[in-house]
């Protein structure tokens, strides 16, 4: 039974404790009532799930379980065991208008003074002895047995160079924001970091991701959603989808900066460097996991500049040192789709299969940012040669020294004011393409083709023309539209050999009369 995409998506991550077992055919019903059940409908069609309305499923006649990841909701109707599952990581909000943790709460897990569920699945004894403090009746059904969610991740970190090649990430740092819904998100009260930190951070030194709650992105909506984000998007922003890609980005991230949404319990545990960004309210419970987590990881703030608190967050971080803020959520850490399968088949009355349960790898991110078509460009002399840090044109960051704009996707006012000028692939159709990009533009001053990833053709308005040899070295090639910038401010008249600082990496150039 789902209510909403989020609880959908931990009942998927589930039903592995069910594979390759032709005795158990799973159905889905959608529960009437909640304000985020669009999104959890559409992915049922999007994955061929078979559904039967809920009229029908409360008539019991389809089914000898039930799951649910919710305790809200008519589930008393619902005949048979049943097995409540959390849909988060550690009850870290309070139920409105109640004390208690939403979850937790006895108004929520009762009926008529009995447990609605034979199976209360939690993850931490912690949480078991909560619930026994508040309601030992409520408690009877609880039992721990870990957090399928974790034990998935966990199991596709083998993954992590693959997830950030496929998010584009490169050698550059992932910083990921995570937002989870209401007015206490992160992406509530500060909706401008995305593109603050895309305009500020450089370019090829991060990349930056935002991981919003399922809720968010059924109460707005894709389109309202890229409306607001557009800037940032401009600007290279990643927008992981709502199931299996927000936990890939978790997993390329470098760093992670969190509100008081549990998704960063799970970063935490996978050792990612935490920055906190929740500004207090009503919604976190005071002595929950995530409370004592924010306590203790550093806060972000905007009356200092991006770039240095996360570089002084990421170089603090030593190897494990995170991962045990995480141990007040989880436990049965490695056996936790185990202990589920034995307690799910203990209720339909069947020995489950034999051997261990598989979790199932995350699969590679399809989400992908658009390519930035101009650059503010920042050059700096240094004794070998020239560093260079690039910042998208179309965000508010630092002013530059000189724009550099792709030809072929910029838009015409940024052609009309680049000083550099350059055009991706074969010089097809106009041989000397620089010549042509002088003549159009007067305020081009460098114009370049990038024939490969090591090498270019340029002309100056001064009248050098040179080919442009890089020298990549190890590691992944990088942008050769970066390189052309500090060809560019080195003002070449004829054969140079200089070293170009990009970030973290350091290229080898070579300039030769063409």
């Amino acid at each position: 039974m789902a209510r909403s995409a989020t609880t959908l998506h931990r009942l998927l991550d589930v039903l592995p404790v069910f594979a390759g077992d032709h005795r158990v055919t799973p159905l889905f019903t959608l529960a009437p009532g909640s304000a985020y059940d669009t999104d959890a409908l559409a992915a049922l069609d999007g994955a061929g799930a078979r559904t039967i309305p809920w009229d029908e499923a409360v008539t019991g006649a389809h089914h000898r379980l039930a799951l649910a990841a919710s305790p809200n909701g008519a589930l008393h109707l619902l005949p048979g065991p049943l097995a409540l599952l959390p849909h988060g990581a550690g009850f870290n909000k309070h139920l409105a208008d109640r004390e208690s943790a939403t979850g937790l709460d006895p108004g929520q897990l009762l009926h008529a003074g009995r447990p609605l569920a034979d199976l209360h699945a939690l993850a931490h004894p912690s949480q078991l002895a909560r619930l026994a403090r508040t309601s030992p009746t409520a408690a009877a059904p609880a039992k721990v047995t870990g957090d399928p969610t974790l034990e998935r991740l966990h199991h596709s970190q083998p993954g992590r160079a693959r997830y950030r090649a496929a998010l584009g990430t490169g050698d550059r740092r992932l910083i990921v924001l995570t937002s989870t819904f209401g007015p206490e998100s992160l992406l509530a009260r500060h909706p401008e970091l995305p593109q603050r930190l895309t305009a500020t951070l450089p370019y090829d030194t991060y990349q930056v991701a935002l991981v919003l709650h399922p809720n968010a992105r059924a109460r707005h909506g894709a389109f309202a959603l890229h409306q607001w984000l557009a800037p940032a998007l401009r600007a290279g922003l990643v927008l992981p989808g709502p199931y299996e890609e927000w936990g890939a980005a978790l997993i390329a991230a470098d760093l992670v900066i969190t509100d008081h949404g549990s998704t960063a319990l799970y970063a935490a545990a996978l050792d990612r460097p935490l920055i906190g960004a929740y500004d207090g309210g009503r919604e976190l419970v005071p002595d929950s996991p995530m409370a004592q987590l924010l306590a203790q990881v550093p806060r972000l703030t905007s009356h200092a500049p991006y770039p240095g608190q996360l570089a002084a967050a990421l170089a603090g971080h030593r190897p494990g040192s995170v991962r045990p803020l995480a141990d007040p959520a989880f436990a049965a850490r490695g056996s936790a789709l185990d202990l589920l399968r034995t307690e799910l088949y203990r209720l339909l009355g069947l020995d489950p299969p034999p051997g261990p349960v598989l979790p199932v790898p995350l699969p590679e991110p399809g989400a992908t940012p658009e390519p930035v078509t101009a650059f503010t460009v920042e050059t700096a002399p240094t004794p070998d040669g020239v560093r260079v840090s690039r910042f998208p044109a179309a965000a508010d960051g630092p002013p530059g020294d000189h724009l550099a704009a792709d030809a072929d996707r910029a838009a015409l006012g940024q052609l009309q004011t680049a000083a550099l000028l350059y055009r991706r692939g074969p010089a097809t159709g106009a041989p000397d393409w620089p010549a042509l990009a002088l003549a159009e533009y007067p305020a081009c001053r460098t114009a370049a083709q990038i024939l490969a990833p090591d090498r270019c053709t340029v002309r100056t308005r001064a009248g050098a023309r040179l080919a442009v040899v890089i020298d990549h070295g190890p590691g992944a090639p990088v942008d050769p539209s970066a390189v052309l910038s500090a060809v560019h401010a080195r003002r070449p008249t004829g054969a140079d050999r200089f070293r170009c600082h990009l970030g973290d990496r350091t290229v080898g150039v070579q300039l030769s009369p063409l």
